[in-house]
C-alpha cells in the first residue's frame, strides 16, 4: 500500500510527537520541518515507524523552500505556536504570519487540506497579544485558503505538557498557591491523545471549510484544576485569591524569568473561560468523543512530584 503524505510543522512539541506516532501507524509518511535537525532528529526519531519520517531543516520562512517540500504532500498541518514571545520568536510572526505564508502556498498548489491548530477561548480576549495573534492568522487563512480546517483545543495536557507538570513543580516547592480571578476560570482539558485522534479524523475526512472547537469530556474552574493536582500529588497547600494588582506585579517579575510560569500577557488570558464558545461547532458535534479523564491521566505521571517517587504509596512487606 502506498504510504500517504503529510508535511508537519511543529513536529517537536508534545502534540507533534505524539500525532507522528500515530500517523506512521496509520501508513502515513511525514515530512516534519525543525528548526534544529539535530536536536529534532534526537526527538523525532524514535516517534515514527521506520521509513516513515524525513526530517528536514528550515530557520526562516523562506517561501521557494516550502513550497517545494508542500509540492509532495496531500495534507499540510501546523501546530507551531509559542506561549511567551522571546526575541525572533513574537507573536505575529509565529501565529499569523506563518499561517498567512503556509495557507497561500496550500492555495497556490491546490493541496488537498490544510489544518491549522490555534487556541479555545480568545474571541473575548481583545487585551492579550496572544489572542489577538491567533484570530488574525485564523482570519488570514479563511481568507487564503478554502479547504482549510482549523482546531482550536482548549488546554492541552499530558507527562510532556508545559501545564499540568509546571503547576505540579509549583505546588510540590510552595507553601502558598496564588489563585488568579478567584480561581473561577473555566476550562475543559484535552488529553494529547484525544486531540491526536482529532486531527487524524479530520486528516482522513472530507471536511473542509471547518472551524471546530476541541474540547475534552469534563469542566472545570481552575481553582478546580489545582485541588485535582494537589490531590495527584499527595500535597496540601494554602490557597490564596490574589487582588489583580498584585497577581500582574507578580506576572511582572515572573515574566522575566527564562522560562516563565507566567507572563502578563497570560495572566490576561486567565481572565476568560477557556470552553466551548457556541460560535463554532466542537468534537462532539461531529462525532469525534474524547475519553480521557482528567485525574486518571495525571495520576497516571504524577508521582514524579511525590514525596517518595513512584513508589510513594507502595507498602513493602516484611520478611518472614
Amino acid at each position: 500500500m502506498k504510504q500517504k503524505e503529510i508535511l508537519l510543522f511543529g513536529a517537536t512539541g508534545q502534540i507533534g510527537r505524539n500525532l507522528i506516532r500515530k500517523l506512521s501507524k496509520n501508513n502515513y509518511k511525514i515530512t516534519a520541518v525543525t528548526r534544529n535537525i539535530h536536536r529534532g532528529g534526537y526527538i523525532l526519531k524514535t516517534q515514527a515507524n521506520p521509513g516513515y519520517l524525513e526530517l528536514v531543516e528550515l530557520n526562516n520562512f523562506h517561501y521557494e523552500k516550502i513550497e517545494s517540500l508542500m509540492k509532495n504532500c496531500k495534507v499540510c498541518i501546523n501546530l507551531v505556536g509559542i506561549l511567551y514571545e522571546k526575541k525572533k520568536n513574537q507573536f505575529k510572526t509565529i501565529h499569523t504570519d506563518l499561517p498567512d505564508l503556509l495557507s497561500k502556498i496550500a492555495n497556490n498548489l491546490k493541496i488537498d487540506k490544510f489544518i491549522h491548530l490555534s487556541a479555545l477561548g480568545i474571541e473575548q480576549a481583545k487585551d492579550s497579544k496572544y489572542a489577538i495573534s491567533k484570530l488574525e492568522g485564523e482570519k488570514k487563512i479563511k481568507k487564503n485558503f478554502e479547504n482549510s480546517v482549523i482546531l482550536k483545543p482548549s488546554i492541552v495536557y499530558s507527562v510532556d505538557d508545559n501545564f499540568t507538570t509546571n503547576f505540579m513543580t509549583l505546588l510540590s516547592r510552595l507553601p502558598i498557591m496564588p489563585l488568579y480571578y478567584k480561581g473561577q476560570t473555566k476550562f475543559t482539558p484535552i488529553h494529547v491523545s484525544d486531540l491526536v485522534d482529532i486531527i487524524i479524523e479530520i486528516v482522513e475526512s472530507k471536511y473542509n471549510k471547518l472551524t471546530l472547537e476541541c474540547i475534552g469530556p469534563e469542566q472545570f474552574t481552575f481553582k478546580e484544576i489545582i485541588l485535582n493536582l494537589l490531590d495527584a500529588i499527595d500535597k496540601k497547600r494554602l490557597l490564596i485569591p490574589l487582588p489583580n494588582q498584585v497577581a500582574e506585579i507578580s506576572a511582572k517579575i515572573l515574566q522575566l524569568l527564562p522560562k516563565p510560569p507566567l507572563t502578563v500577557d497570560q495572566f490576561k488570558l486567565l481572565k476568560y473561560n477557556n470552553v466551548a464558545s457556541g460560535i463554532y461547532k466542537s468534537n462532539f458535534d461531529l462525532g469525534f468523543k474524547t475519553y480521557k479523564l482528567f485525574k486518571n491521566e495525571i495520576n497516571k505521571y504524577s508521582y514524579n512530584w511525590k514525596t517518595g517517587g513512584q513508589f510513594a504509596n507502595n507498602k513493602i512487606s516484611k520478611l518472614k
